[in-house]
């Protein structure tokens, strides 16, 4: 959909990028700039800042930059145009919807509309004699009335085409439930219900829209657990089961399950604060989604382990957007529902209290490793165990853990402190090293972190670069580039994005990051968020475009040159081959 330029422009000026990040980060003012701690990956000293005169934000630790539609679109996990329709909804604009658009947004609404009266058919087939199968499984289960109607639970009948039926009486064709994943076509064409025979668990994402569904198979069949796939309303990737409900809780930590059984047991147990995914492993993108709601993950998956190695995949996922990890030991019991039934909440509530941090539960799967009553293998988990430790930051929690690596190994805590901070010391130079030998490297000084962007000529593109921050800043220093081309640049995109740019000021457009948004790809607008993020003397502005163009079409010159006598260089051989060819034949 082509957005008008007029209300892209107008949009940008109404969305202080210092107020809508504030909404997410809080920020201190500090030499000009605002400072936080990134909402896109853990940190503990803040290298994300906002620079509100360039209407930007950049993070010097992972990278990430942009303006402000680009933030919404990251800290929101919502495609562009979603992330245009939140901002205009902010700004108290009328969002204009044009035909392509429009035809999207009445198919996302009819399947939305479609998996709400899907909900409710299932429901009501589980409180019929259809559905008592279910209801026995359910009830077997432990669950309560309340609790089954809470989550909508249901039941797909052991039919081929009961649900077909049912959504054709309220107006939905096969078309609808094939979009919607609720139906499936065979080899031969023909078409039938997806899910039959099953206790259903309705999926609700956080505005409260049924977006999908999962069934548990009753008896033999396989697989004992299937989802709807992803679709136009749907991602089993970027949603959690039950989110829409511990987003509200008052617990102060969310608990991460492996299932929906488990999850609804939970609540019904008095814990509010449960979430499951949804039948895939946990995704870096479920892990920003938990960062927005709460501080604190606690997993609490099987004891098996299948269960410990999901753990060990979450930890570091959930660890980078700064979460506090806890990991819960489900003990005397396969799993926390089974856990509940045999001792109850209060027992459930105490071992939540007693769940280890990452830290400790890193080092507990560690020792399972070794023999610790043959010294040799004592002494290699101490090494081991050190490495862990080595990772801290904080020197009193090195303290604190080599005194509990001291208790399990009986070797001394000074030793063991000694040995965290040699293989401390041996990081610290390794990196030093690295970054020495970076910084001997003049190339890498100016290079893109993206390698997809990385400059063939860095000496014309520090000026390309120079170019597109003077041009983003004062708009009025496009005189001094006529006749400049961007097939002159030796960067594609820095050439892409200073076409745009002669676009927007022949067009009177705004020339503010986040109006480029949209006509740049996510890593362009990063890298050009890094550009006009360097700090730049405008009083000698004018002076600086001149020499930077100079070194622009110097280098383009260059290329010619040598591009010219390549050509040369080839046709040349080409014609000593073809003499010498018909010499021969001569």
């Amino acid at each position: 959909m082509a957005i008008p330029a007029s209300f892209k422009d107008e949009l940008i000026a109404r969305s202080d990028i210092l107020d809508i990040v504030s909404d997410y980060v809080t920020l201190t003012p500090k030499g000009g700039s605002y400072w936080g701690l990134c909402p896109f990956h853990g940190e503990k000293t803040p290298s994300f800042h906002v620079l509100p005169d360039r209407q930007l934000y950049h993070c010097f630790g992972c990278g990430k930059g942009g303006g402000v539609i680009s933030f919404i679109m990251d800290v929101e996990n919502l495609p562009f145009l979603d992330a245009m329709r939140l901002l205009a909804k902010r700004a108290g604009m009328e969002f204009p919807e044009g035909e392509m658009d429009e035809g999207n947004r009445r198919k996302r609404t009819r399947l939305l509309s479609l998996n709400k009266e899907v909900a409710r058919f299932f429901h009501s087939q589980l409180v019929s004699p259809v559905g008592q199968a279910g209801l026995d499984y359910l009830r077997r289960r432990g669950l309560s009335k309340q609790i089954i109607t809470r989550f909508g639970l249901g039941f797909a009948p052991e039919s081929w085409d009961s649900l077909l039926k049912a959504m054709a009486q309220k107006g939905y064709d096969k078309r609808d439930l094939l979009d919607a994943g609720l139906a499936v076509s065979n080899q031969k064409g023909a078409i039938y219900d997806r899910f039959r025979n099953r206790v259903m668990f309705p999926i609700i994402d956080l505005r409260g829209d049924v977006i999908g569904f999962g069934g548990r198979v009753l008896g033999d069949g396989t697989p004992k657990y299937l989802n709807s796939p992803d679709s136009v309303v749907f991602n089993k990737s970027r949603n959690l089961f039950a989110l829409n409900l511990a987003k509200n809780t008052k617990l102060g930590r969310i608990i991460l399950t492996e299932g929906y059984m488990d999850t609804i047991s939970l609540y019904q147990s008095g814990f509010d604060c449960a979430v499951a995914s949804l039948g895939t492993a946990l995704t870096a993108d479920h892990a920003k989604l938990l960062s927005r709601f709460t501080k604190e993950v606690v997993i609490c998956y099987d004891a098996d382990s299948a269960g410990i190695q999901a753990a060990n995949r979450a930890i570091p996922m959930l660890e980078k957007t700064g979460l506090k990890v806890r990991v819960l030991r489900v003990t005397g019991a396969k799993d926390p529902d089974e856990f509940l039934k045999k001792y109850g909440p209060d027992a459930f509530s105490r071992l939540l209290d007693q769940s280890e941090n990452y830290v400790e539960y890193n080092l507990r799967q560690l020792q399972s490793n070794y023999d610790l009553s043959d010294p040799v293998q004592k002494t290699e988990f101490a090494r081991a165990g050190a490495e862990i430790l080595a990772q801290l930051d904080s020197p009193v929690e090195r303290e604190v853990y080599a005194g509990q690596l001291s208790e399990i190994t009986g070797i001394g805590k000074s030793a063991l402190l000694q040995e965290i901070q040699r293989v401390r010391d041996i990081r610290l130079r390794t990196a030093k090293k690295k970054q020495t030998r970076r910084e001997m490297i003049p190339v890498n000084q100016i290079q893109p972190k993206n390698r997809q962007l990385r400059y063939e000529n860095p000496r014309s593109a520090r000026a390309e670069e120079g170019i597109l921050r003077l041009l983003m800043l004062d708009g009025s220093l496009v005189s001094q580039t006529q006749g400049l081309e961007p097939s002159q640049f030796s960067s594609p995109v820095l050439g892409k994005i200073y076409g745009i740019l002669l676009g927007h000021l022949s067009q009177g457009r705004s020339l503010q990051l986040g109006a480029l948004e949209g006509e740049l790809e996510g890593e362009e607008i990063t890298l050009l968020a890094h550009i006009l993020g360097q700090p730049v003397a405008m009083e000698h502005s004018a002076a600086a475009m001149i020499d930077y163009r100079a070194v622009i079409e110097r280098e383009a010159m260059r290329r010619q040159n040598t591009n010219d006598e390549a050509v040369l260089l080839a046709a040349r051989d080409t014609y000593r081959k073809k003499k010498s060819i018909s010499q021969g034949d001569g």
